[in-house]
């Protein structure tokens, strides 16, 4: 098994990465980094700019990157160009979209324009994702990606049993209440219609969509953080922007861009069967990511030391809990209010959880 580098080596083989192509290691400028264990840095030589990706192996792999980021491209989306890149030691040289992400842009809005602005970019991002969505299958998901299928998507909702439930109440979830709380997801997702497949990026809120303000059309979209990206339905990018983990969304805001992007697709644009199976997935897999990014918060928390993911819990756990409200979501309802005592679940939307 291959072992991570020691901090030192990790620093030697970046400058090295950097100093072959043409940058230099005292100018990189660190970035804010995400929730995974890769980091970023800012590279300046006068009017020339990168990004540096450092995503150390064998806990990352850039691959997945490059290959979805050239993929984008040629569809017409705005993706990083890569610059450089050094697969065996988890380095890439990127394309630099500055620092305008749809949430900063909205955070320096003014009161009297941000309505406007906050209406404006989501209409951005849902126009991208119907014209994505819009594509024959065959042209937008690479052969070589995985379908996002009943067995990944409970191994996610896992992690809510594994490491939430285990920190709020101080004991595992017994094996029977965890093969029960298997069984039950597995009925639900096994409802997904199937035939509905594009390309699922996985991440696809705010704080990972640029503003590239210079660009036309949905180029002024620029896509970042789409390394985990599958082969699953297209509600999951749709449901992940409007039911985002880290911001409250008007509900008003939340319908008319829902309206949006079933007007834009023929086949969901009037009451009917489809519309019905593509809003059940909604729910579905809105539960189903809710229950997931619960337990990847906690995770953060408990093993990363990142702590600052567990303001989101209140806000996360209410989505879950509305989500659970749909009829076909009733058996993990069910399951949830069995095992995880009625004041907890109170005390979980009410605590003020540590950042």
């Amino acid at each position: 098994m291959i072992q991570p580098m020691s901090s030192q080596s990790r620093s030697k083989s970046m400058a090295d990465f950097l100093t072959q192509h043409g940058w230099k290691y005292e100018d990189a400028i660190p970035l804010a980094n995400d929730a995974s264990f890769r980091h970023y840095f800012r590279l300046k030589n006068g009017a020339h700019g990168a990004v540096l990706m450092d995503a150390p192996p064998p806990r990352e792999k850039i691959l997945p990157f490059v290959s979805i980021a050239r993929h984008l491209k040629t569809l017409g989306y705005s993706a990083p160009d890569i610059l450089a890149k050094d697969a065996i030691n988890g380095f890439l040289l990127l394309e630099d979209f500055g620092d305008q992400t749809f949430a900063r842009v909205l955070s320096e809005s003014g009161a009297e324009d941000f309505i406007e602005r906050e209406r404006h970019l989501y209409s951005l991002a849902i126009d991208l994702l119907a014209d994505l969505h819009a594509k024959p299958t065959s042209q937008t998901v690479p052969n070589y990606l995985p379908l996002y299928n009943t067995e990944r998507l409970v191994n996610e909702v896992l992690l809510l049993t594994d490491w939430f439930i285990p920190s709020l109440t101080g004991k595992q979830v017994s094996p029977a209440a965890r093969k029960d709380y298997v069984a039950r997801w597995e009925a639900v997702t096994n409802q997904l219609d199937r035939s509905a497949v594009t390309l699922v990026l996985r991440d696809f809120h705010i704080d990972n969509l640029m503003y590239l303000h210079e660009n036309f059309g949905l180029q002024r979209c620029g896509l970042l953080d789409f390394q985990d990206a599958l082969c699953g339905h297209p509600a999951y990018d749709l449901m992940s922007l409007l039911e985002d983990a880290r911001r409250d969304i008007a509900p008003e805001l939340q319908a008319d861009m829902l309206k949006r992007y079933m007007t834009a697709m023929p086949d969901l644009s009037h009451p009917g069967p489809a519309q019905d199976k593509f809003l059940n997935a909604f729910f579905i897999l809105a539960a189903q990511r809710h229950a997931k990014v619960i337990g990847i918060f906690t995770r953060l928390s408990k093993r990363d030391g990142k702590n600052s993911y567990m303001v989101h819990l209140p806000r996360v756990w209410e989505l879950l809990e509305s989500s659970l409200g749909h009829p076909l979501l009733e058996p993990v309802e069910s399951w949830i209010n069995i095992n995880v005592a009625k004041e907890l679940r109170i005390q979980i939307k009410t605590r003020a959880w540590s950042a």
